[in-house]
């Protein structure tokens, strides 16, 4: 398949170069950036068309896929107002909401006779499908109505509104997370923690002002089917969630923390989508911690040796994940058989000379025997210079662990793949293993080497005037090894760029 780089959605794209050939597209097609999207535009040429009508169709330029958030809870547990506040947090994002209510099934007759026999908190009360067809027209790119429903009828009402595609999609209900197929969906899932006597007092006040429903209707809904349905179906749902939020809309704080994490991720998921070899580990409130703590100026050299050496494992675990395999039946001890895989064994570990040595255990614990060759390269004026190389002699017949924890500029890194490939290194048989990435030495490597693999915990805000990654972690080499000044103070950042 030809590779169109050059037509792809880009928020952070360098002007639009001339097509490639091989492309098979006109060059009186070009690209023109509109708020952040590009589309394509034809010169009005009749002799331009004409040549246009002999060349085959372009292909469609791929949408940005939206960022979906699912935030999930029991009844009146504040999950609208967390949603609210996300959206006005997110102010620079277009974000759309869609309330898990509009794809109630609309009352029949029979049913209008009798609501108070009808239980709206089990999952057969929710149209699904039509819930999964809009969730999906929206990641294509285009828009979708989505119904009105009125609380009073119970039913379907009026026109419906247009929902356009967006950068971010906030899928809010009380069973958003019950559906695998709906989790699925979600970038990130958020489940509303509240006290139950707090969430029945919120219902009674909303169903009675803004519903026009008396208190005994409320209650007695209630311990019919809204508490039994929280405790079956809402409560187990909780375990899929990323992230869980004590006190819900109240919890100022846990939002504010989710907002930040927000941003990093949307952040991660652009450059994920551009680029199909760049791999982030799934992110928890334990890495998260961990990322806390390693980047704290405060933290001592103990501290943040044994937080990072949890980190880089982590990361290598993952880029271990990504080696080629083969399957394997073996016997279990209970004499039943077992279907699993076995890596390539033909592996070999470089580290980038000095911060690079710091993964180098961590690869030695998860593969007993590894050999690890090692690159120095050095800074001359705007460049890099490689200083010394001690690798495998036959690396050329290995897949190759790169090791690095800070990917900035990516000049060194490109540098070492270079040297790695005119030892004669696949390009495809490299996976770069970094604890933090700069969208800068994202864009290079990726764009420089497009079939190797980079696998990385956190992609940071971007670089400095001093091309130091911001916020980063400081002099990783310094803070690891304690040469930075007395171990055990607490790190001091310097000024200058090395």
């Amino acid at each position: 398949m030809v590779r169109r780089r050059w037509c792809m959605i880009l928020a952070m794209r360098p002007p639009a170069r001339r097509p490639p050939e091989s492309s098979g597209v006109s060059p009186s097609v070009y690209h023109h950036c509109v708020g952040g999207l590009k589309i394509c535009r034809r010169r009005r040429n009749k002799s331009l068309v004409s040549v246009m009508d002999d060349q085959p169709s372009p292909q469609p330029i791929p949408n940005k896929v939206p960022f979906i958030i699912g935030v999930a809870g029991g009844t009146a547990s504040g999950k609208t107002t967390v949603c609210n506040v996300i959206i006005s947090r997110l102010h620079d994002q277009r974000v759309v909401l869609i309330n898990q209510d509009s794809f109630y099934h609309s009352f029949s007759d029979e049913q209008s006779a009798n609501p108070q026999d009808y239980n709206f908190d089990h999952p057969d009360s929710f149209d699904t499908e039509l819930l999964l067809s809009c969730m999906e027209t929206l990641k294509k790119g285009q828009s979708v109505n989505i119904s009105d429903y009125d609380y009073k009828t119970h039913k379907k009402s009026g026109p419906g509104r247009m929902v356009n595609p967006s950068d971010v999609i906030i899928l809010e209900g009380i069973l958003v997370l019950h559906d695998e197929r709906v989790r699925d969906l979600m970038n990130i899932k958020i489940f509303v923690d509240s006290d139950s006597d707090v969430r029945l007092g919120r219902r009674i006040k909303r169903d009675t002002v803004e519903r026009g429903r008396n208190i005994q209707y409320v209650l007695d809904q209630y311990h019919k089917h809204v508490k039994p349905s929280f405790e079956e179906f809402i409560l187990p749902s909780k375990k899929h969630a990323d992230i869980i939020i004590p006190r819900g809309g109240d919890n100022d704080v846990a939002i504010d923390l989710i907002v930040q994490h927000i941003r990093t991720k949307l952040g991660q998921h652009d450059l994920c989508k551009i680029y199909q070899n760049l791999f982030v580990i799934p992110s928890t409130f334990q890495i998260r911690g961990m990322h806390t703590l390693i980047r704290d100026a405060k933290t001592r050299k103990h501290d943040f040796v044994f937080y990072a050496d949890r980190l880089i494992r982590l990361v290598v675990e993952h880029g271990l994940g990504h080696l080629p395999f083969t399957e394997k039946q073996i016997i279990t001890p209970t004499e039943s058989i077992y279907t699993g895989v076995v890596f390539c064994k033909r592996l070999c570990g470089v580290s980038i000379i000095r911060s690079g040595e710091s993964m180098e255990n961590a690869l030695r614990a998860c593969c007993k025997g590894i050999k690890i060759g090692k690159i120095l390269i050095q800074r001359e004026g705007n460049g890099r210079q490689l200083i010394y190389e001690k690798l495998p002699k036959d690396i050329a017949s290995r897949q190759v662990l790169l090791l690095d924890p800070v990917l900035a500029s990516g000049e060194s890194a490109m540098e070492a793949i270079s040297l790695l490939m005119n030892k004669g290194v696949s390009e495809s048989n490299i996976i770069f293993l970094n604890l933090i990435a700069a969208p800068e030495g994202i864009h290079a490597v990726c764009r420089q080497y497009p079939r190797l693999k980079i696998v990385t915990s956190e992609i940071d805000v971007g670089l400095n005037e001093l091309s130091r990654v911001i916020p980063g972690m400081g002099e990783f080499g310094d803070r690891y090894f304690g040469t930075g000044g007395n171990a055990s103070a607490p790190f001091l950042p310097k000024n200058k760029a090395i």
